[in-house]
């Protein structure tokens, strides 16, 4: 499975940072999952050019192993995003994030014009992926449309800046973000509904970083799988908060052995510890394992133990 924890926003005018998210400078961001190679809101409109010059250039560069998957955030502007993709629609980019989406028919036309630029570049259709951001109440009422609208639509990323500014909220954020706690729930339900990933959005205090444990946490418990970042330095716990822990994985595998041996024996019902396990229990533990081993893979070494704050927290 794709590992989709950390995904960090790069401003694409700047050659150097571009390279090293993406594994081919002095410096590698150690388990970055995947570099959002900016063209909108983190590139002044003065250096648009010059951005989509250095990403172009780097895409396609072979990647080392420890390299992240290679997504670029277009603007919404259609003149802006025509520009942008006819600079970086070649092999090595993996998928493109939409920002501010409103309505459904603005990804399917992000996907028709795909379609054309991939026959074109003699790429497979569908090759590229589509992450919608969901950044206003007008996206958020129609998440679910959003997320179900293509099939090239793999995650809803919500924007958490930008909604907050739709709605007239302060600058300065509250404890945990308490005041998104609807909208991020909204968005986590309508991307699952469609079996789709959901992406929390940034922690905008890279100086924060007890304010960015909490904020992922909430994240991680409310059902996200995983989280945007905006700096390296939050990449480690990012994806702490987003793999499992050890006792998550010795306690799914005792869920998926019992469930296993009880069906093996012909019996209806299986137990663990004096606990019922239904159906429902059981994918939860088989997800949590198939996490695990994506994570294990990416890592070539077991996981480490975590904080207690995490014990006994469970994903989907």
């Amino acid at each position: 499975m794709e590992l989709l924890r950390s995904l960090m926003f790069v401003p694409g005018h700047r050659p150097r940072m571009v390279q090293r998210a993406l594994g081919l400078g002095e410096f590698t961001p150690i388990g970055l999952d995947v570099a959002i190679l900016d063209l909108e809101d983190g590139v002044p409109l003065d250096e648009k050019d010059r951005a989509r010059a250095a990403i172009a250039a780097v895409l396609g560069l072979p990647s080392t192993r420890e390299g992240p998957a290679r997504y670029v955030r277009v603007n919404r502007d259609p003149g802006a995003r025509d520009a942008d993709l006819a600079a970086v629609l070649r092999p090595g980019l993996e998928a493109i994030v939409a920002p501010k989406i409103d309505q459904p028919d603005e990804v399917t036309s992000l996907a028709r014009d795909l379609d054309e630029r991939e026959d074109s570049a003699g790429m497979k259709r569908g090759s590229i992926r589509i992450v919608a951001s969901i950044e206003s109440a007008r996206g958020l009422l129609v998440a679910h449309a959003i997320a179900a609208s293509t099939e090239r639509v793999i995650a809803l990323l919500f924007g958490a800046e930008d909604f907050a500014r739709d709605l007239g909220l302060p600058t300065e954020r509250e404890a945990e973000a308490a005041e998104l706690l609807y909208a991020r729930s909204a968005v986590i339900v309508s991307a699952v509904a469609t079996r789709k990933s959901a992406i929390d959005g940034i922690w905008p205090d890279v100086t924060d970083a007890e304010g960015l444990r909490r904020d992922a946490l909430q994240g991680r418990r409310l059902g996200f799988s995983g989280k945007s970042l905006i700096h390296p330095g939050q990449i480690e716990t990012v994806n702490e908060v987003f793999s499992p822990s050890a006792a998550e994985v010795s306690y799914a595998r005792r869920v998926v052995h019992a469930f296993e041996d009880a069906q093996r024996k012909g019996h209806g019902a299986a137990a663990l510890e004096g606990k019922l396990l239904d159906q429902p229990i059981v994918e939860r533990a088989r997800r949590t394992l198939e996490v695990h081993h994506a994570v294990s893979r990416e890592q070539g070494t077991p996981p480490v133990e975590r904080p207690a704050a995490l014990e006994g927290k469970r994903f989907r």
